[in-house]
């Protein structure tokens, strides 16, 4: 990613996906996260009804960081793709050809 972005999709792309680790941790907590209030609404499921409440309210959290964590992710793959299609421009642009 040494490329200077040209746009503004290209420069949130580069923004979004410029840590992957930091990425990857928040879809994998949103994952776990999803894991943990599913097993809240099975647990309100088969006992008590009011168990699923927080389950549900768990599960947003959840959805918000696997999907905040799996854009990152997406956005340096597709950040990569970016830098390869176009390759950086030329410092200066009024020099004469070689």
């Amino acid at each position: 990613m040494a490329t200077t972005p040209t746009t503004k999709f290209a420069a949130l792309i580069y923004r979004l996906g410029s840590e992957p680790k930091r990425s990857l941790k928040r879809f994998l907590i949103g994952l776990g996260l999803f894991a943990l209030a599913v097993a809240f609404i099975a647990l309100g499921y088969f006992y008590q009804p009011w168990w699923q409440i927080p389950g549900l309210l768990l599960l947003a959290v959840a959805l918000f960081f696997a999907i905040w964590g799996y854009l990152g992710i997406f956005a340096n793959r597709f950040a990569q793709v970016i830098a390869a299609t176009h390759p950086p421009l030329p410092v200066d642009d009024n020099a004469p050809p070689d």
